[in-house]
């Protein structure tokens, strides 16, 4: 009952931000801003995708339970909401899944903007451990957060990181 509830709570969540983001999308465009990283949004998709698929198939597959630690990683997870919530106010009609500049537009330094450049990224690597954490799936926890390192470190960030450039110095 707890993996249903929480898994069901977490993919309704994310449908709720799709909608903001692509309402988000069509007003970033709509103003002029550029996407980036269209070859790869794919990949992130399904590893989240993946995430949840093979966090399901690990849970049923091999009778996993709830941890008898999982109010420690499930306040984690508590605690990332909140950063979530923290992060997508603070970027406001910036936000987006995909990496959408406006040329000119100043760099959010609000919220925990102030601290990290890619608060969301430490989110959702913290989702990717303390869920997995919650029911004991340690085979997802290394999986997808080993996974989700690669395409951020190596991918998503760097395009992100030339896509910031390109929109402060375009005018």
């Amino acid at each position: 009952m707890l993996f249903w509830t929480l898994i069901g709570i977490v993919i309704a969540q994310r449908g709720i931000e799709l909608v903001v983001a692509k309402s988000n999308e069509r007003y970033m465009l709509s103003q002029g801003a550029r996407e980036f990283g269209q070859s790869h949004y794919k990949w992130i998709v399904m590893m989240h995708v993946g995430f949840f698929a093979f966090l399901t198939f690990e849970v049923f597959a091999f009778g996993k339970n709830a941890a008898s630690f999982w109010v420690v990683p499930f306040a984690l997870f508590l605690l990332a909401q909140g950063g979530r919530l923290w992060a997508l106010s603070s970027l406001g009609r910036f936000w987006n899944t995909k990496i959408i500049v406006l040329p000119g537009a100043d760099l959010v330094k609000r919220g925990p903007y102030r601290y990290l450049s890619h608060p969301n990224y430490v989110i959702v690597a913290l989702e990717f451990i303390a869920i997995p954490l919650i029911f004991n799936a340690y085979a997802t926890l290394i999986i997808f957060t080993s996974l989700n390192a690669l395409l951020l470190l190596k991918v998503r960030i760097p395009e992100e990181e030339k896509a910031l450039i390109w929109a402060t110095t375009e005018e």
